[in-house]
């Protein structure tokens, strides 16, 4: 079963073991994060992989911070307080 998170993100058990990918690809959210992170342009990620498009790349820095807020909630959701 396919999930699709934005319109340019899926997760499928079938694909990279279930990792979020881009949308009709096997290149995972986390390289091209990881790409941005070593000061990759998005023009030269575009370069390296001319299937993807510049709102791919958006898609994967909105993705990562919709799960960063997610997983902040979950630990303040489970936070006590003396």
């Amino acid at each position: 079963m396919t999930k699709t998170v934005y319109q340019h993100i899926e997760i499928n058990p079938k694909i990279m073991l279930g990792k979020p990918v881009i949308k009709g690809t096997r290149i995972a959210v986390s390289l091209v994060l990881n790409l941005l992170a070593n000061n990759y342009t998005t023009e030269k990620i575009i370069k390296a992989y001319p299937e993807l498009t510049t709102k791919d790349i958006q898609a994967c820095l909105a993705f990562a911070a919709q799960f960063l807020n997610l997983q902040e909630e979950k630990e303040l959701s489970i936070t006590t307080y003396d």
